[in-house]
């Protein structure tokens, strides 16, 4: 006899490992939705011009608690932009001071505001050697940026011809490579040596590649990375809800305002905050995973980055959420990711 379906789960309080909150206006409008799911969250440091110093990352800390709703217990965790000048030693004095969680590597117009980013990976071993010395981890945007790779192809093109030389060189560092897309990618991160963890957002779970062009070309459901084809989804569903410690949350919501994303070349992110945790749980739900979405929200990302597990709790609740069509209108209106679509999961 088969067991009734779980109706209510309790987490402990989970946190999110790859968060773009943008600054001024727009911080304010997205801040909420996050502050209400998750304890803590890792704070891309892609504004412009880019978070490159302690001095910059600590005022960005600061605005961000100043927006947050009263009475919010939520901490934001601090990255420093790498650029092809980073100094080693702004980098250790940040890490040791407690102001950078990790650094940030962008390869150079790989994505939204990452033409500062890096253009050779041997203008910044100084930097990997010092990191790897202390022990500060490293966030990789994994993608190749040559034009003559197809863009489905530069996630693996990556993992082959950048991040395996890079641990073969610095064998230390300790990497998470982040918003993973395709089946090399959780492949190698399941099976490499110990030292290296990803992080899987809500809609690569959820849609493979199709859904960019479901009707016609939709805006809103494309990002970088991009998403792949449907093996490549089942793959990454294998590897969030398979109980595996080197995968963990990060949404990787990306606002942007709905007419910077419905216009000729129009902005990359999916604004999945409204509805994070409630699209993983119908994920996991749907795996027949549930008892496994706790290590893989709340549990792994602490672990790898030494940090302790929440003391709070959330409840989830199976029941019908009608995601917005359209929220933050003070910034223009924000497209939520499956925005007028009713979920199987809800916040208690």
């Amino acid at each position: 006899m088969t067991s009734a379906p779980i109706q209510r789960l309790t987490l402990r309080r989970p946190d999110d490992w790859h968060v773009h909150l943008r600054d001024g206006a727009m911080l304010a409008a997205v801040l909420p939705y996050t502050a209400r799911q998750f304890a803590r969250a890792i704070i891309m440091p892609n504004l412009v011009p880019p978070v490159t110093t302690v001095a910059a990352a600590q005022a960005y800390r600061g605005r961000i608690l100043d927006a947050l709703p009263p009475g919010t217990d939520f901490t934001p965790l601090m990255t420093c932009y790498l650029t092809d000048g980073t100094a080693p030693d702004e980098v250790e004095a940040g890490f040791r001071d407690g102001v950078w969680a990790a650094v940030k590597l962008y390869p150079a117009k790989a994505t939204t505001n990452s033409a500062a980013g890096v253009t050779d990976m041997r203008r910044v071993a100084p930097v990997l050697e010092r990191m790897s010395r202390i022990g500060m981890p490293l966030l990789i945007h994994g993608e190749v940026t040559d034009p003559e790779i197809d863009i489905f192809d530069r996630e693996a093109v990556f993992v082959d011809q950048v991040l395996i030389p890079l641990r073969r060189d610095f064998p230390g560092l300790r990497i998470v490579l982040e918003h993973i897309t395709t089946q090399e990618a959780s492949d190698y991160v399941a099976e490499a040596a110990p030292g290296i963890a990803a992080t899987i957002t809500p809609h690569h779970l959820l849609i493979n590649r199709n859904a960019l062009f479901a009707g016609g070309l939709r805006p809103h459901a494309y990002c970088l990375p991009v998403a792949k084809r449907e093996r490549h989804r089942q793959a990454l569903v294998r590897a969030a809800t398979g109980g595996g410690p080197r995968f963990f949350l990060g949404t990787d919501t990306a606002p942007h305002p709905i007419h910077d994303k419905e216009k000729d070349c129009g902005c990359a992110g999916v604004f999945c905050a409204p509805a994070a945790l409630e699209v993983y749980a119908q994920v996991f739900d749907r795996a027949g995973a549930l008892d496994r979405l706790e290590g893989f929200a709340a549990l792994n990302g602490p672990a790898f980055y030494g940090l302790p597990v929440n003391a709070g709790t959330i409840t989830l609740e199976r029941g019908p959420m009608l995601v917005p069509a359209q929220v933050g209108e003070t910034v223009g209106g924000l497209r939520p990711f499956q925005a007028g679509e009713t979920l199987d999961w809800r916040l208690a």
